[in-house]
């Protein structure tokens, strides 16, 4: 994982937020034991504690499973469950948005799929 920073958002969101990036892009599939704590904590030089709390609200919100003794591993249907959300958030929030500029600039629908 990438050790740099927004100092926008705490480091333990932006940490869940890779893990469900690396879910969403397949790097870690149903099954797949998430990084230890212990090697997120060093290689992005923070607190344990904050990852396991990043692990935690992934564990909360059903996307990863804790084996006692083996660690944390991806849970199945977490991709699914995943996108769901993200395209409902992407037709809640962007596509309005997208849209609207799409009919103020009078783009037509066989235009779109051209490339430059």
């Amino acid at each position: 994982m990438d050790p740099e920073w927004n100092d926008n958002q705490p480091i333990y969101r932006q940490i869940r937020d890779r893990v469900v990036a690396m879910i969403l892009d397949d790097l870690l599939k149903e099954g797949d034991p998430l990084p230890s704590v212990r090697n997120v904590a060093t290689e992005s030089r923070v607190n344990p504690l904050t990852v396991l709390k990043a692990y935690q609200e992934l564990a909360d919100d059903g996307l990863v499973e804790k084996r006692r003794g083996l660690g944390m591993f991806v849970s199945p249907g977490a991709k699914g469950q995943l996108l769901a959300g993200e395209r409902r958030k992407f037709l809640d929030e962007q596509w309005p948005q997208i849209r609207a500029t799409i009919q103020r600039l009078g783009l037509a629908a066989e235009l779109l799929g051209k490339e430059g």
